[in-house]
């Protein structure tokens, strides 16, 4: 069976993998939004001491290293073995205990049914093939009651706008070509696909960034970045 795996993304994300602990770096935006991703996690999930965790697509280990940090226990799922062996030599030099694997998802989820309290699947679904395919992945690993998070881009003019034409090619906060639109994901496309499995919505809440102040705030605007809570049905 063929793996949802886009491999020139992969490939792409490759060739600066050494700059995801670069704070000026081309991840840089993922490093001030951060805290604010984080907070809104730990909240929904009435807080994450003692927990075990997945993080899907964890790239470098920056929301990892942070759930981490909060005392629950983390696992780090990623299929870039270049982008793996950034995150675990960075974990190991902040003498955290985080297992990172080079596994799919649908892979993971195949012996680990029933396994997590909370998964986060961040900036994900816009770099796969097959996004739903992720989605039921997770509705098979978390736990009864646990909580899965999916952030990820409306296709809107706005976004289009903001995330590429402006931060991709104007300020050049990202690497050229980190996004296609077409790839971005409707809140109406994303429910749909949530509402074939066991997971429920919870929430819905906009992400938004200012380049200027670098700072990060949740709002009631969906209209570009925006992270859904989920839970499992009991």
């Amino acid at each position: 069976m063929q793996k949802n795996i886009n491999y020139k993304e992969i490939k792409k994300f490759d060739k600066t993998a050494s700059q995801w602990w670069n704070i000026s770096g081309p991840f840089k935006t993922l490093h001030q939004i951060n805290s604010t991703r984080f907070h809104y996690i730990a909240k929904c999930s009435n807080g994450l001491f003692g927990k075990k965790i997945l993080d899907v697509g964890c790239g470098g280990g920056i929301l990892t290293e942070k759930l981490a940090k909060s005392g629950a226990k983390v696992t780090g799922l990623d299929i870039s073995a270049t982008t793996l062996e950034i995150a675990k030599t960075h974990a190991l030099h902040q003498e955290l205990n985080i297992l990172y694997l080079q596994e799919t998802i649908e892979d993971h989820s195949s012996h680990n049914v029933n396994t997590y309290d909370v998964v986060t699947c961040m900036e994900v679904l816009e770099h796969v093939p097959n996004p739903q395919s992720i989605i039921n992945a997770c509705a098979k690993i978390i736990k009864k009651g646990g909580s899965v998070f999916f952030s990820t881009l409306n296709r809107t003019i706005k976004s289009w706008l903001l995330v590429i034409i402006i931060s991709e090619y104007l300020l050049n906060l990202l690497p050229k070509g980190t996004h296609n639109f077409n790839k971005f994901i409707t809140p109406a496309e994303l429910l749909t696909w949530i509402d074939a499995t066991t997971l429920e919505e919870q929430n819905i809440i906009g992400l938004y960034y200012n380049p200027l102040t670098k700072k990060c705030i949740l709002t009631r605007n969906i209209n570009t970045n925006y992270i859904l809570h989920t839970q499992r049905k009991k």
